[in-house]
């Protein structure tokens, strides 16, 4: 019986895409069919074994132990999004790991996290978060280190197919005038207002992955008509905070150390795609945006041109742009909203207190 072939769509790990798979293709032996795994067509497949040296790697960063354990595969799918194929489930996983490491023991043990490696770059954020937020604003006490964020968000660069070359800017009818294709790009310094990357006074693109996306962040009502400006995006270098723990990848590292503190760090990166996400009241926003304009400041003086976050009130997808004048506006078409959604959640006993006579 023939060995069977993976591909990188069993994993989704954009180092295994990107760098490992490419260099493996380049063998002799080479050859490009369907997936014995997952059973994607038309990818290049490999061996598993030849993957075994990356996998031992990330495997020795998680000791066996049948008090709090759990199998290798859950927690490769919850630190690093691995196996994330729709037809990998627990079963087909666990058979592809035991195939790389050639070890069908292994996959049935149970394993905790190695916890030599400790961040306490979570707690130093939510320190400064509080601190820009309630006491100070320019003159900071707390520390973070701001090296060791350099270093994380160089592991969240977005690809280039990540990066649409075109993005929507949307903006309210107030009657029936539509609004020329040179009003639709940010505002200018004196109107520009506290947004999730921006200060006040400093000029920020804002865009959507679809129009449908665009009108959704400016809270329209239903029956309210908006234009919406379809913009072309050069190819940039921005930081992509919608899920971190699938954009980095721990095949790219140099040794088990660092996977391991590279695995510490990641509530943090979650917290910080948090910070562009959630929704703010606009009565709180001079003070509640401040951490998100902390961190987009930061990413800025890194050298990225912008950001990648979650929509809070759609599916889609946000860039905002740090160089308004690095998208250019194409045209503009007219949408009518026809139809706004709410979803509500019950909070009563969460610090709600109920009226009595």
């Amino acid at each position: 019986m023939p060995e069977k072939l993976c591909c990188t769509e069993c994993f989704g790990d954009p180092g295994l895409r990107s760098s490992i798979f490419p260099a493996l293709a380049g063998r002799s032996d080479a050859r490009v069919g369907v997936c014995d795994y997952c059973g994607t067509v038309g990818v290049t497949l490999v061996r598993p074994t030849e993957l075994r040296q990356w996998f031992e790697m990330l495997v020795g960063t998680y000791e066996q132990s049948s008090e709090g354990g759990r199998p290798l595969v859950t927690w490769l799918r919850d630190d690093w999004r691995l196996f994330g194929h729709p037809t990998m489930d627990d079963a087909h996983a666990k058979e592809l790991l035991a195939d790389i490491l050639d070890d069908g023991e292994i996959v049935r043990a149970d394993f905790v996290p190695d916890e030599r490696f400790e961040s306490e770059s979570l707690k130093q954020w939510d320190d400064l978060r509080d601190e820009m937020m309630h006491r100070n604003r320019w003159f900071l006490d707390e520390p973070i280190d701001l090296e060791r964020l350099k270093l994380l968000l160089d592991l969240l660069i977005a690809s280039h197919e990540q990066l649409a070359d075109t993005w929507f800017r949307a903006r309210l009818l107030a009657d029936d005038t539509l609004y020329g294709i040179d009003e639709m790009g940010a505002p200018p310094h004196r109107l520009a207002g506290h947004g999730r990357a921006n200060p006040a006074g400093i000029r920020y693109l804002y865009l959507g992955s679809e129009p449908a996306t665009a009108v959704s962040e400016i809270r329209p009502h239903t029956g309210e008509f908006a234009c919406v400006a379809t913009f072309n995006v050069p190819q940039i270098r921005a930081v992509d905070l919608r899920d971190p723990r699938a954009q980095v990848s721990p095949f790219i590292l140099s040794d088990a150390d660092e996977i391991s503190q590279l695995r510490a760090d990641l509530p943090l990166l979650e917290r910080l795609g948090d910070e562009l996400t959630k929704p703010v009241l606009p009565r709180g926003a001079a003070f509640e945006y401040t951490p998100s304009q902390y961190l987009c400041e930061y990413i800025k003086k890194c050298g990225f041109d912008g950001v990648l976050y979650r929509s809070s009130v759609s599916n889609g997808v946000n860039l905002a742009l740090f160089d308004p004048g690095a998208a250019e506006a194409v045209e503009v078409t007219v949408h009518h909203v026809e139809q706004v959604s709410v979803a509500t959640k019950a909070n009563v006993g969460s610090g709600w207190h109920t009226a009595t006579e």
